[in-house]
């Protein structure tokens, strides 16, 4: 496995009363999605990004951060070959990603993403 990518993911009430101190604020001016139940903000100029979640729509547990990968499938399976708790299964969502969320030892719910070109 192989990280390209690890994005926060910040647990608001609300993304669009949370979203100008992102964007106003930090600057993070770039929406590059919001499903309403989350929203990445980017900025424009370095890449750097969060993610706002209110509730995870699939997942019994919200994540604490993604970590986006160029091989899912294979990181899923030292997970559970390693004996790491798996809080939800290989799964490819309908908004078109392939992702499982592991609980590191130290309890945070990690999501392992892997985004098709």
């Amino acid at each position: 496995m192989h990280v390209m990518r690890v994005t926060a993911d910040l647990r608001v009430a609300d993304i669009e009363a949370a979203k100008s101190f992102y964007t106003d604020y930090l600057g993070l001016a770039t929406e590059e999605f919001n499903m309403g139940w989350v929203a990445r903000f980017t900025s424009p100029d370095s890449g750097a990004n969060v993610q706002l979640v209110t509730r995870d729509a699939t997942a019994p547990e919200d994540p604490v951060i993604s970590i986006h990968v160029d091989d899912v499938e294979g990181a899923y399976e030292d997970a559970q070959r390693l004996g790491y708790e798996i809080v939800h299964p290989l799964t490819t969502e309908s908004w078109g990603v392939r992702r499982f969320f592991v609980r590191a030892p130290d309890g945070n719910v990690i999501n392992i993403v892997y985004h098709p070109s």
